[in-house]
Formats: structure tokens, sequence, C-alpha cells
């Protein structure tokens, strides 16, 4: 059986260590590595202006589906604020009617919100969202 020793001058890898740098680097070696440290670190160009991004949350039907043309021409007739508050209303009211339908058929509150979500879809695929 062999068995292994460490004396205290020896390390994990078994390379000792006596003394200090001047054993272990020699004087060309010494020197370019102080000459390597000593240089001034790179320096990255950072912009002073922050670049802000945007939230996609845009439609991915856009412009898309059969009642897209009408709800633009609307949006622009009656104007973007407007017509934002009153898709809100429609929304809401909406949304109520599948929760009253929801009670009356007995659904959970995890179908009434499974409807609410199909309704979304349908409304972005039919062009309503546009």
């Amino acid at each position: 059986m062999a068995t292994a020793s460490l004396s205290a001058n020896q390390g994990l890898l078994g390379t000792s260590f006596c003394g200090g740098w001047g054993n272990s680097i020699s004087g060309d070696d010494y020197h370019n590595m102080l000459a390597k440290t000593s240089a001034p670190p790179q320096q990255a160009r950072v912009s002073r202006k922050p670049i802000r991004v945007q939230p996609m949350m845009k439609n991915v039907n856009e412009g898309k589906g059969l009642f897209a043309p009408l709800v633009v021409v609307t949006r622009n007739v009656v104007g973007k604020k407007r017509f934002n508050q009153l898709r809100g209303k429609a929304i809401a009211l909406h949304s109520q009617v599948i929760t009253e339908f929801c009670k009356s058929i007995g659904a959970d509150a995890k179908q009434r919100q499974g409807l609410i979500r199909l309704a979304k879809k349908n409304g972005e695929r039919l062009g309503f969202l546009a």
C-alpha cells in the first residue's frame, strides 16, 4: 500500500513552495508580468444617451380581420383617446356579460377566465383590436 504525505511546504498538487515569488518566477518572466499588469485597462465606449426599449404590446393581427378596416376608420374619425375610452367600456361590458353567463350556468372562476381569454383571441382574429 502506498502512502502519501504532504509536508508543510507542499500544496495539494504536490508542488513545493519555498520562499517568495523569486523562487517561482525567473527575472525575465517577472518583468514581463509586471509590464502586462501595469498597462491601463481598456475602456469600453458607452453612449451617453440611454436606449429606451418600447414594450411590444402590439396586436399580431393588426390590420387583419374582417372588422379591422372599420375599426381603423372609426379610430381616425373619433380620435385615439376617445376611441380607447369607448373600447375599454365595450370590453368591460362584454366581460360583465360573460360573468353573468358563467353565473347562470354555474361555471367556476377558472372557466370564466378561460372564456374571457377566448373572447380576446377571437376579437384579435376578427380585427376588433386593430
